[in-house]
């Protein structure tokens, strides 16, 4: 039996170029849609070991959130050379770049 990090991690591993999660649409998936807090800690401390797509995961609002700036235009950069729209306040829109794994995946997409 998979633990819930084992199932985030796999989550996150699946999220193509060009499309975006939030953190608690992660935790969901995982299957704790309380753990969104639990997802940025994995995110924190295991991106670089796993080879997360760290950038692909936003807020609630589908906004980037991260205080330091230099990896907030990283974020925002990496996000627009796939395709994402994002604004100048870090916003992008949930509608058209939101990835859904159970429905995206089942439909080819």
């Amino acid at each position: 039996m998979q633990t819930f990090t084992e199932k985030a991690l796999d989550v996150m591993k699946r999220i193509p170029s060009g499309k975006i999660m939030t953190y608690g649409q992660v935790a969901a998936a995982a299957g704790s849609p309380r753990a969104a807090r639990q997802v940025t800690r994995i995110l924190h401390s295991m991106s670089a070991k796993y080879n997360l797509p760290w950038h692909r995961v936003v807020n609630a609002q589908g906004q980037i959130v991260l205080r330091d700036e230099e990896s907030r235009l990283f974020q925002k950069a990496s996000l627009q050379r796939e395709g994402v729209e994002v604004d100048v306040d870090g916003q992008i829109d949930l509608s058209r770049f939101r990835f859904d794994p159970g429905t995206d995946e089942e439909n080819g997409n």
